[in-house]
């Protein structure tokens, strides 16, 4: 927990200012790097920011603290998104990334563990952030230690059947310190989700796989907060999985809900008109 603010209220309007804030470095990143994972980037804003400012135990001056938590982003291609967040929290300066996804700067389209603070694993090969989870999970695990492992998932990811592998060994091990979390936003590269390969009904396959699951909406902050402080302790024997239903593109009006802004440019015009849109966003 970083913050300092008191009351629910507090946070809240301090988590909306930083959407606001955070998309817009979003937007510039895509601008800066030429292209980016843009929409995506767009839909794990509120999920990004609940996590870091508030939920997880972490210290940005020391990123390798052995008893933090770990958040492993396995849809690696919204790197656009979180490197902003990780910025923001205070594991570099945001200047560092001027030159995003440019020859020689440590900031990718697919983070890298080993080049940017923060990041615990390097992915970008969809299907492997959840095994890693159960992985690091199983050694805390061993290790009588108490720290938490999250993983953010793309839907179209959960086509992956090393995810379910990975599902089937959590609740095998009977990790209650696995939290995964769905960015449901309905759209992957190739189009909707419910086209290119249906993975519902969702909810109830994760269920079916022995883990506590929710639903809820992935930009509202009082169902965020409401959910994640109140996982059960890393010590229960049950994982969890937080679908979270998100728009792609959220905040910018023409790349909401749109398969082409999976990944996407901007020109003077566009950025002009996503920036505009972002400033007028409603949480």
């Amino acid at each position: 927990m970083l913050h300092n603010y008191q009351s629910r209220d507090e946070l809240v309007a301090f988590l909306k200012q930083k959407s606001i804030e955070v998309r817009k470095k979003i937007i510039q990143l895509v601008v800066t790097a030429g292209g980016g994972h843009v929409g995506g980037g767009l839909s794990m804003t509120e999920i990004l920011l609940t996590m870091y400012w508030h939920i997880l135990d972490i210290d940005p001056k020391n990123p390798k603290k052995p008893d933090r938590d770990r958040l492993i982003l396995s849809k690696g291609h919204g790197g656009i998104g979180i490197c902003p967040v990780l910025a923001d929290v205070g594991y570099y300066e945001e200047s560092l990334m001027n030159d995003f996804n440019q020859y020689m700067s440590p900031f990718g389209m697919h983070p890298d563990m080993n080049k940017v603070p923060g990041i615990d694993m390097s992915t970008g090969s969809l299907g492997h952030g959840l095994s890693v989870c159960v992985g690091l999970a199983n050694g805390a695990r061993l290790k009588n230690e108490k720290w938490r492992t999250f993983c953010i998932l793309g839907d179209g990811e959960c086509n992956e059947g090393s995810v379910w592998e990975a599902a089937m060994s959590a609740a095998h091990y009977k990790l209650g310190n696995v939290t995964a979390i769905i960015d449901r936003n309905r759209l992957m590269i190739d189009g909707p989700t419910a086209e290119i390969m249906s993975i519902e009904p969702l909810e109830d396959k994760w269920k079916a796989f022995g883990f506590d699951t929710k639903v809820i909406n992935g930009h509202d902050y009082n169902e965020l907060l409401d959910t994640f402080e109140n996982l059960p302790g890393p010590d229960s024997d049950k994982p969890v999985c937080v679908i979270c239903n998100t728009t792609k593109g959220r905040g910018v009006s023409f790349m909401e809900n749109e398969v082409k802004w999976h990944y996407g440019g901007l020109d003077e015009e566009s950025e002009k008109q996503a920036v505009s849109d972002i400033e007028k966003l409603s949480l």
